[in-house]
């Protein structure tokens, strides 16, 4: 019987993909996070090198809601690997924190490396008044997709100032992406996100409205950071972003790489060679990195135990990991 073209195409691709699978490579999916945000460039940047490097794994970037759906998805094999914040992964590992998480305690969670500060950022319209956290209430504030990690952020931001969602005028569960169209409409009077800085959807917020930066600082940063160890200070600097002329206190948690004890280790050591073997490649993905990112800072802050792929990486560049 004669094959058509179209036929033909496919069973080169069942080939293809047979012959891969006899070579023992291993298929790994990268959660991310909204495509205006940081996760998505990153991901996309380290699945690139992954598949670049030609080493047995192959992988691929997935937008996704961010960081909680990322764990929960990794618990479920949706995901492979993903990256998230480190308080949320901390709370999946431990089975606390948060309601979706609560005596579910994912112990299968892996640390492969912590990779750079996520800023919260509180972003407000310069036409609502808005000036600190506490101006926050009665307004109409985007606050983050449902089970994001912003969204948590918010709510614990909001909570050393004394205020809760329900003292919100509105509490706006949306994508940074429809974050953006509110607050142009002036149907949204402030942004939570918790991004790094140069996000692009911050840019474009910036470019549009005369926004002001609202700043979390005092004793307030100073309970949040005591009853959330997560968090440290962090300083958006001035011109981060149109109309913001000087620095800005803030305080951020960390964006991490993590897997789960499904990948195998040789699989994890290739993916851990091929994304941070060459620093300075790893650096020119997303200005993010390039300030950041450092073998040492890798390892430190921790919130699930490393993969044993990523102590053999860490180890090959000499840090005392276990």
């Amino acid at each position: 019987m004669k094959k058509t073209t179209k036929q033909l195409g496919a069973l080169l691709v069942l080939g293809t993909a047979a012959i891969a699978l006899a070579q023992g490579t291993t298929f790994l999916t990268i959660g991310s996070g909204s495509t205006t945000g940081v996760y998505f460039p990153v991901a996309t940047g380290m699945a690139k090198m992954v598949n670049d490097a030609g080493a047995g794994v192959r992988a691929n970037a997935r937008s996704t809601g961010g960081s909680v759906f990322n764990v929960n998805a990794i618990a479920t094999g949706e995901l492979d690997a993903a990256v998230a914040q480190n308080d949320v992964v901390y709370y999946a590992y431990k089975g606390t924190g948060l309601q979706a998480f609560q005596g579910k305690a994912n112990t299968k969670l892996r640390t492969m490396a912590v990779l750079y500060p996520e800023v919260l950022h509180v972003v407000a319209r310069k036409d609502s008044g808005i000036r600190s956290i506490a101006d926050l209430k009665g307004k109409r504030v985007v606050i983050g997709d449902l089970g994001s990690g912003t969204e948590l952020t918010a709510k614990q931001v909001l909570e050393s100032y004394g205020l809760g969602f329900d003292d919100l005028g509105q509490a706006l569960r949306v994508s940074p992406a429809q974050g953006i169209t509110l607050m142009q409409d002036k149907r949204a009077d402030a942004l939570f996100y918790t991004v790094g800085v140069g996000a692009s959807a911050i840019s474009q917020i910036a470019q549009t409205v005369d926004v002001t930066m609202v700043p979390v600082s005092g004793n307030q940063a100073s309970s949040l950071i005591k009853k959330y160890p997560f968090y440290v200070r962090y300083n958006i600097p001035a011109k981060s972003y149109k109309g913001v002329g000087a620095t800005v206190p803030s305080v951020a948690v960390q964006a991490t790489l993590v897997t789960s004890t499904a990948v195998s280790e040789e699989a994890v050591y290739k993916a851990m060679k091929a994304i941070f073997d060459d620093e300075g490649a790893l650096k020119a993905i997303h200005p993010s990195l390039a300030t950041n990112f450092s073998y040492a800072k890798a390892v430190k802050g921790i919130p699930a135990p490393l993969h044993a792929g990523a102590v053999k990486f860490f180890k090959e560049k000499g840090l005392n990991v276990k």
